[in-house]
């Protein structure tokens, strides 16, 4: 028997969060209009999908709050 739309989503979902490296999670937010449009003409000039645009900036930041941790607080970012 064909699978509804519904549990195609839902097979798709639990199969992309198992997929990749590290799996990927699902964030659902609303943004002002002023972020949104700063988004796109960002992720356009990069030539990047939204959604990679804003992986490579988390990413970044993450690295530089990193950099200026002492080794304990590196411990306790790492466990949040």
């Amino acid at each position: 028997m064909a699978l509804t739309g519904a549990e195609r989503q839902k097979r798709f979902r639990e199969n992309r969060r198992l997929s990749g490296e590290n799996g990927y999670r699902q964030i659902n937010m609303w943004i002002s209009t002023e972020a949104y449009e700063a988004l796109k003409r960002m992720a356009k000039r990069e030539g990047v999908t939204q959604r990679e645009f804003i992986e490579r900036l988390l990413v970044a930041a993450q690295e530089r709050i990193m950099r200026g941790l002492s080794d304990t607080e590196l411990d306790e970012y790492l466990k949040a």
